[in-house]
């Protein structure tokens, strides 16, 4: 549907402030650092006062275009009205004094931003004409724009030796494909004028003014590989850029990419300090001038800074934050799962490892000289919201869930319990015992790494009812777990050492979901303090690194600022109920059949048939 399309999440809530902190009344000359988190469907600001805590907090829907099936389009003037308004709010319902905000840190969707290098303005990506007919600057390609589809097949079968570093083939939600898209439909002239920036790095040029690139951003969504990998001497591999047909972009030691660090580039690991906030800008976030930006990360990047540096001590049902301060080892053993309408699952080593389809390693993306692997799933939430959406029964289930005050997931939730306790069922689990469904609806992301896998069901009925949605619905969340239990078995038969798993995103609310991942993971699930906001806490976390650069460029390590500002929340621990843990071993050996099968089955077809139609 063409023209601007609210893009809703599962579990969403509706924006809503925290009360400020007592100690902020208290305390009235504390410091305070604003996180900004860019995600699909909105901005949202907030505001973190030097103990960790959240004292402010305000969100606004952002607009998302869709001028045809597969295109999705943002501006980045929308995105900043919006930023800047959040913080407005943020600031004026808590009645927080500008002077004494120190650090701004930002993190955004892994999209593609368009400017041009001659006037700084936003360049229309909205074919065939862009033209900005419209007025809306919709200068950037949203990550899940799938339109790159040839271009990502012509940059996967160079397999050029960058390509490891993506978990061996590039995914259409990167940005290399997006520029070769542009590069293949703009006018020439146009594309020749064209600067390209991943969101989070535009958003920190129009805070600052300067071209400094993060490395969490070119590294991981734009086929850099950082100086000394692999023989790679300036970061942008010229050989690979002339070989897809970008060989443009390699002219001015690549200017239009963000240049070679120390030539005439700067790339800086996350939160160090780009530049401080430009007079323009500062205006328009209703903030004084000069406050220390720091270099932004990638949204899930920003959720692991703002989960896995919780203490925790695993002999009870709570994290503690007072037992002893965390070493960086210990993050090693976290994944931390950012869960939305994608989940992406990140880690940390210590040593580079490789994983078929789990993108990276990463280095120096969030701490230098340490190595980040990025797996995912294609859709968790949307997964879910498509299922319930689409079954008979969903607007009755709607209907009935309004009644109660409540969303559907609680109600459906709820639905399970009833029906096992009408069956003496002795798990929920049990109910969908002869149930599989395995939901790859929208593409697999990892470990698969494919983008044409699909889904299948075993146990379908004729059942409309309810029961059959609520049913439905488990078994959703069921493929959700077992099949991060096949990234983690993947990422730790590789060389990752996964022992616990660190939620954030709205899915933590969901009780059974989180349940069953303990479950089938069969490791400790920890639930943020701030379950709607650890993302963006995270970016404040950047903006506090910032702002503790000294006048040598030295700044605070990042593990030891989320050491001190991380939040205890709360552990679900796996379950020690045998019958449980053999069902869902059993489910897990058939989710990995219909994983196979299916892959085979279309080999099977696509030989039989080679050569009946001809292209």
């Amino acid at each position: 549907m063409a023209g601007q399309m609210p893009f809703r999440q599962p579990y969403r809530q509706p924006s809503r402030q925290l009360s400020t902190d007592p100690r902020n009344e208290l305390h009235p000359h504390t410091d305070h650092y604003i996180g900004i988190d860019v995600g699909t469907g909105s901005a949202r600001a907030c505001i973190m006062n030097d103990h960790g805590d959240i004292v402010g907090l305000a969100s606004e829907n952002i607009g998302l275009w869709q001028p045809q099936t597969g295109y999705y389009e943002q501006s980045t003037t929308d995105i900043w009205r919006c930023i800047c308004s959040s913080i407005r709010r943020a600031m004026d319902q808590h009645n927080i004094d500008g002077s004494t905000i120190r650090g701004i840190g930002f993190d955004a969707t892994c999209s593609l931003a368009v400017f041009s290098h001659d006037t700084d303005e936003p360049v229309s990506v909205t074919g065939p004409n862009f033209d900005n007919k419209d007025g809306n600057d919709r200068n950037i390609i949203l990550w899940l724009d799938h339109r790159p589809v040839d271009e990502t097949n012509k940059i996967n079968s160079t397999n050029h030796n960058l390509l490891r570093y993506v978990g061996g083939k590039m995914s259409i939600e990167m940005e290399i494909p997006k520029v070769l898209w542009l590069k293949n439909n703009m006018p020439k002239d146009l594309f020749d004028r064209c600067k390209f920036y991943d969101l989070t790095d535009a958003l920190t040029h129009m805070a600052t003014g300067n071209e400094t690139r993060s490395f969490c951003s070119v590294v991981c969504k734009q086929g850099f590989v950082p100086v000394g990998v692999d023989g790679s001497v300036k970061g942008w591999q010229e050989d690979f850029l002339t070989e897809i047909g970008l060989k443009d972009l390699t002219e001015d030691n690549f200017k239009r990419m963000g240049g070679v660090d120390g030539v005439n580039g700067k790339y800086l690991t996350a939160g160090e300090l780009v530049g401080t906030l430009s007079e323009k800008a500062a205006q328009d976030m209703g903030l004084p001038p000069g406050i220390a930006v720091g270099s932004g990360v990638i949204d899930a990047y920003a959720g692991w800074i703002g989960t896995v540096g919780a203490k925790v001590a695993l002999d009870g049902d709570t994290l503690n934050s007072d037992v002893a301060k965390n070493d960086v080892s210990q993050a090693f053993t976290r994944l931390a799962a950012v869960a939305g309408t994608s989940t992406c699952h990140l880690a940390m080593s210590e040593k580079p490892v490789f994983v078929n389809g789990v993108w990276g390693p990463y280095r120096d993306v969030l701490i230098p000289d340490y190595w980040m692997a990025e797996g995912g799933q294609s859709a968790t939430g949307e997964l879910l919201k498509h299922v319930i959406e689409t079954h008979p029964a969903f607007h009755e289930a709607h209907s009935v869930a309004e009644t109660f005050n409540t969303n559907i997931y609680n109600y459906l939730n709820e639905h399970l319990r009833e029906m096992a306790e009408k069956e003496k069922a002795p798990s929920i689990s049990w109910l969908g015992r002869h149930f599989f469904f395995y939901g790859d609806l929208f593409g697999n992301r990892s470990p698969v790494a494919d983008p044409n896998m699909k889904g299948a069901v075993i146990g379908l009925s004729s059942d409309k009812s309810l029961d059959g949605l609520a049913l439905y619905y488990y078994a959703t969340m069921e493929f959700i777990a077992l099949q991060t239990h096949q990234i983690v078995d993947a990422m730790n038969r590789s060389g990752h050492i996964i022992s616990s798993i660190f939620m954030s995103g709205s899915q933590c609310q969901n009780d059974i979901l989180m349940n069953l991942i303990a479950a089938a993971c069969d490791m400790p699930v920890l639930i943020p303090r701030y379950v709607h906001a650890a993302v963006v806490h995270g970016a404040a976390m950047l903006g506090a690194k910032a702002a503790s650069t000294d006048k040598d460029g030295q700044s605070e390590p990042l593990w030891n600022i989320m050491d001190r500002f991380s939040k205890a929340g709360k552990m679900v621990k796996p379950s020690t109920d045998e019958g449980l843990k053999k069902l869902l071993q059993t489910k897990y050996n058939v989710f990995l059949e219909q994983c196979e099968s299916q892959q085979r089955y279309r080999k099977n077809v696509d030989e039989a048939i080679a050569g009946w139609v001809k292209k």
